[in-house]
């Protein structure tokens, strides 16, 4: 949900400033990506104009700043992400190309970096895709084009090698660590940042779920985090950039797997829409991955029921993030009570969430 943050035209008084000692003498157009931006990053849409060699040039371009003040995290490294994105540039990948990184905050209050603007379309997460925008008024021959593009897209980044891209070191389990365990505690710890004293009886339930059903695990492939199609962009049918890496780790690549057929699930399911005809089912889906990684996919369920758990508290912090904007009253269910937690209730067999009050007292 965004949130206002930004004077726009002073922040383009400051980037122009910052590109020009980079390409002396450029202009940038009034920024877009609006004043009111998301809690977990802050995006700018401009573009630049400047003269080289004699010739004019231009450039469509992004600028993705740290969120400034109280986030969805509790850790943000830009410069973590710049490399990662800059790693994948000579795979098969799609990324935008990275061009600048600037980790001092002074020039525009907060840390960011500035890549390219790739031409395309978004699913919309507002309404979720199922529910409407582009994406439900195209054919179903497109709609299968498409999500088939994201999953040869996902296949591709875990098959990467992350020794051999150079970001081994990337926030992730040690080698020889049981990668499911580690990522399952760095989540726990997530929560319980989230939730502090006031515990949620679904994420609880869950988290126990997860605990008593745990795997063993070894692999550390790239994982991007936030494995969903409402995080690429796609053109003419293909998958042309991956985008937002925030969440990017090391570990199962089941981990992406899981998270991108559970939010696929959320926005149809958790809103009560059918989904779209077109799409692969569930089992085509996995088949496609698993030939294009090499591999079967494992305890498949186990990470679906993961994704369902990060995503129910992400949502909480979400939720509460927009309580202190004044965007929820302070009394809002909606950081029990949302589209996530009620699905992942639905999934474990769990009574829907309630309010608050309802959950003290049962």
């Amino acid at each position: 949900m965004p949130v206002p943050r930004r004077d726009l035209e002073e922040t383009r008084a400051r980037l122009r400033a910052w590109l020009r000692a980079r390409l002396p003498g450029a202009e940038i157009s009034p920024l877009t990506g609006p004043a009111a931006t998301g809690f977990s990053n802050d995006t700018l849409l401009f573009d630049a104009h400047w003269r080289e060699g004699g010739r004019p040039r231009a450039r469509a371009l992004v600028c993705r700043l740290e969120p400034a003040g109280a986030g969805v995290f509790p850790r943000y490294d830009v410069a973590e992400r710049f490399r990662v994105m800059h790693a994948l540039r000579d795979t098969a990948v799609p990324v935008p190309a990275m061009l600048w990184l600037e980790p001092d905050p002074v020039p525009l209050g907060s840390p960011f970096f500035v890549m390219e603007r790739v031409d395309g379309r978004i699913p919309t997460d507002t309404p979720p895709y199922h529910g409407g925008g582009w994406v439900a008024e195209i054919t179903p021959a497109e709609r299968r084009a498409l999500w088939n593009a994201a999953v040869d897209a996902l296949a591709e980044i875990h098959r990467q090698d992350p020794a051999r891209l150079g970001i081994e070191g990337l926030e992730a389990p040690p080698a020889g660590t049981d990668t499911a365990a580690w990522q399952l505690e760095r989540w726990t710890r997530y929560y319980e940042w989230v939730a502090g004293a006031r515990r949620q009886p679904t994420l609880d339930a869950a988290l126990a779920w997860l605990r008593e059903r745990r795997p063993v695990a070894s692999d550390a492939a790239l994982c991007w985090g936030d494995a969903r199609i409402g995080n690429m962009i796609f053109r003419d049918g293909r998958c042309v950039a991956v985008l937002d890496w925030e969440m990017a780790t090391l570990g199962p690549p089941e981990m992406d797997l899981g998270w991108f057929l559970y939010l696929d699930r959320h926005h149809h399911e958790a809103i009560g829409v059918a989904r779209l005809a077109g799409f692969p089912d569930r089992a085509e889906t996995v088949a496609r991955w698993e030939a294009r990684v090499g591999r079967a996919a494992r305890d498949l369920e186990w990470w679906e029921v993961f994704a369902g758990f990060r995503f129910a508290a992400i949502m909480t912090r979400v939720a509460e993030r927009m309580q202190a904007h004044g965007i929820l009253p302070p009394d809002s269910s909606f950081p029990v009570d949302n589209t996530a937690s009620r699905l992942l209730a639905k999934v474990l067999g769990l009574p829907p969430p309630g309010p608050p009050a309802a959950q003290t007292a049962s």
